[in-house]
């Protein structure tokens, strides 16, 4: 089995950010009504003052405002889907897997789309309340092997270092630079 992170390495840019950029456009109301919240909770982070969990679940508390979240869901995967890139489409398996830390419910779209299974951040769609952990670092090892306890994998694609835990457990590991592929640094 192949092994993908999603943002920035098979799509192009982060789905969350992008989100929130095609929420704000969309609903603006729902992001304005969280933002004072979401500008504090962003410095604390940049201070180190807290983690990515609660941050994440603060930029996504615009969740709770939104007329119909799927809809929203469905729409940006309408306009951002070609995002989606040409390198990964060319080699594609049918048992891939995709593993990120962004929510699987805005992940799993896109991935229902391009017919692969999806680990991700557990997150309720209406609320933006994160169940566990943020899917990151060693906690995508520790999902992957929930899921697949005897699971191997032959190749693992990322643009990230921080994934070198999932790529450490991989046969090869490829990282990925808007497309461009090397070899997992030592």
């Amino acid at each position: 089995m192949n092994v993908y992170d999603f943002d920035k390495t098979i799509f192009y840019p982060d789905s969350s950010y992008a989100f929130f950029r095609f929420c704000l456009k969309r609903y603006p109301t729902a992001i304005l009504r969280t933002a004072p919240q979401i500008v504090g909770y962003s410095l604390l982070y940049t201070f180190g003052m807290i983690r990515t969990k609660p941050l994440k679940e603060k930029l996504f508390s615009f969740l709770r405002f939104l007329p119909e979240p799927d809809d929203a869901v469905n729409a940006f995967w309408q306009e951002n889907f070609a995002g989606i890139g040409s390198w990964y489409l060319a080699q594609k398996k049918d048992d891939d897997l995709i593993i990120s830390a962004s929510p699987e419910f805005l992940v799993g779209a896109a991935a229902e789309k391009l017919g692969v299974q999806l680990i991700g951040t557990r997150m309720d769609i209406h609320s933006g309340k994160i169940s566990g952990e943020n899917c990151h670092d060693e906690e995508k090892v520790r999902r992957f092997y929930e899921v697949y306890p005897d699971g191997e994998i032959d190749a693992f694609y990322s643009d990230s270092l921080a994934d070198t835990p999932l790529a450490s457990i991989a046969k090869h590991a490829f990282l990925v630079k808007k497309g461009i592929m090397s070899a997992w640094p030592n």
